[in-house]
């Protein structure tokens, strides 16, 4: 195993989350607020440990997908692990575990928050909490290869690692180019809401905070009230780019290129939108009541589909009220997530289509046998490999999801509310239902299970892998190294027999 590089890229993190975390330092001026002090010491000690990790750049840059997957789960803890310490040192946040949950929900644009009331935090708190979904919703890494590329043509196992969904390419031959794109796309749109927030009269604050959240799919409102507050045309402004942040980017950089045709044959977008639409429809007729009026239920229907299937978290109704009907349409919704390629969770559109079509293809060889079909998408031949890795990752899915359901039962809380939490946190969601539903939080739950929720937050916003070859003993040992050695003891056996 390549440590010296994994040690590299971890200095590089900590330097690019030094960094950005001058941004609530800035703030912090602007509002006149004491907290930029505890946010520039985090700063410099996020600085003074990228001197001694990344100090000198390894001569033997290759890395495989195993310190792929180690450096991005190591990435993204070392970086939680910074980014909960100005909470602790404001006095905000005081138990570190909440810290560090908050954090971490901020990276893995979750958006479950533990604390109950948000607007006593500082504005230099809050920016930081909203910053953090826009850092993590495209990955750290992606971030670091487009500013500070690495050499060598083994990068694309960073980006495998962290990047979502079933198979990941590049947009162009280079890397570090496509990182660059990704982010140009990322930061762009971001803007694009920005200004139509700003035409509709949103404060500056609110709208830097918001816009943040909707580009990540994080979800962290500022006010306790969530956006129920904020005006009709914000609403929808919000629920648009909430959707077409859960859009899958390579359809972005299709119209970019004008390849109009590549980007509207894409199957998955196409499967995205139809479930946005028949979801908000079916959600919109089941929640009408003509004291709210006709307007009012297909906007706040529509925001909470958008919100739910991009993981994005955002409420402007309490959804714990509506019917069985429109609760377990967002149950499922929870678990489809939006698109690969995009910044929402989940288990993503393309996951579904395959397995789909793989279910029908077995049952299909129930009654033709000899026959063989292979499964396409946009016209093009799936290999078996991206087939089979899909019913792995379902299974893999499954289990973690049973084994966390189990633990988290055991503080005695209704099903409802243990269940759609470990959904919530997996998916990257952030609200579920009953206890832990628009209106509530994850305050109230042990630290036993927040470290299995935060577990479950790094495990789907990772895409389960790096978290599960990180935890894995055998992954360290190195088997060339051993191999070596065998041979070397061997050899020195047979000397010492003549």
């Amino acid at each position: 195993m390549n440590r010296k590089m994994i040690s590299y890229i971890l200095g590089m993190v900590c330097r690019a989350e030094g960094l950005l975390l001058l941004l609530p330092c800035l703030a912090s001026l602007y509002f006149r607020e004491h907290e930029g002090y505890h946010y520039l010491l985090t700063a410099g000690i996020a600085l003074f440990i990228s001197l001694i990790l990344a100090r000198k750049k390894p001569d033997n840059t290759m890395i495989f997908l195993r310190e792929g997957c180690i450096a991005t789960a190591l990435s993204w803890i070392v970086m939680s692990l910074i980014g909960c310490l100005p909470f602790v040192m404001t006095g905000e946040i005081t138990n570190f575990v909440d810290a560090l949950f908050e954090t971490i929900s901020g990276f893995t644009t979750t958006g479950g928050s533990i604390l109950s009331d948000v607007e006593a935090l500082s504005k230099t708190s809050l920016l930081w909490r909203s910053f953090t979904h826009w850092i993590g919703g495209m990955g750290v890494l992606v971030f670091v290869l487009a500013v500070v590329p690495l050499s060598g043509g083994s990068n694309i196992n960073l980006m495998r690692a962290e990047s979502p969904g079933p198979s990941v390419g590049k947009l162009v031959p280079k890397l570090s180019d496509t990182a660059k794109i990704l982010y140009f796309i990322y930061f762009l749109m971001t803007i694009a809401e920005m200004i139509f927030l700003a035409i509709g009269h949103m404060p500056a604050f609110d709208n830097i905070c918001i816009s943040f959240g909707t580009a990540g799919t994080g979800g962290f409102a500022i006010l306790n009230t969530g956006l129920a507050t904020y005006t009709p045309y914000q609403q929808w402004v919000v629920t648009i780019f909430m959707i077409l942040f859960g859009v899958n980017f390579n359809f972005y950089h299709f119209l970019l290129i004008r390849r109009f045709k590549k980007a509207f044959m894409m199957s998955e977008v196409r499967t995205y939108f139809i479930v946005i639409i028949l979801s908000g429809l079916v959600i919109a007729i089941n929640t009408y009541n003509t004291a709210e009026g006709v307007s009012a239920t297909i906007r706040n229907s529509f925001f909470t589909v958008g919100s739910i299937i991009t993981t994005t978290g955002y409420s402007t109704v309490d959804f714990n009220l509506w019917p069985s009907l429109s609760k377990v349409i967002l149950v499922f919704l929870m678990f489809s997530g939006a698109c690969a390629g995009s910044t929402g969770g989940g288990i993503k559109i393309s996951r579904l289509r395959i397995l789909t079509k793989s279910v029908f293809r077995e049952v299909n060889k129930y009654y033709h046998p000899r026959s063989v079909k292979k499964i396409k998408e946009d016209g093009e031949v799936l290999d078996e490999e991206t087939v089979r890795s899909v019913g792995v990752y379902m299974c893999t899915f499954a289990v973690i999801f049973a084994i966390s359901l189990f633990i988290v039962s055991f503080e005695g809380r209704s099903f409802e509310t243990n269940f759609t939490a470990v959904a919530a946190c997996i998916n990257n969601i952030g609200p579920g239902l009953s206890d832990v539903g628009p209106t509530g939080n994850f305050g109230s739950f042990s630290i036993p299970s927040k470290i299995v929720l935060m577990i479950d937050m790094l495990a789907g916003r990772l895409e389960l892998y790096p978290l599960i070859l990180l935890l894995n003993p055998s992954v360290y040992i190195d088997r060339a190294g051993e191999v070596r050695a065998h041979f070397r003891k061997r050899r020195r056996l047979h000397k010492q027999d003549r």
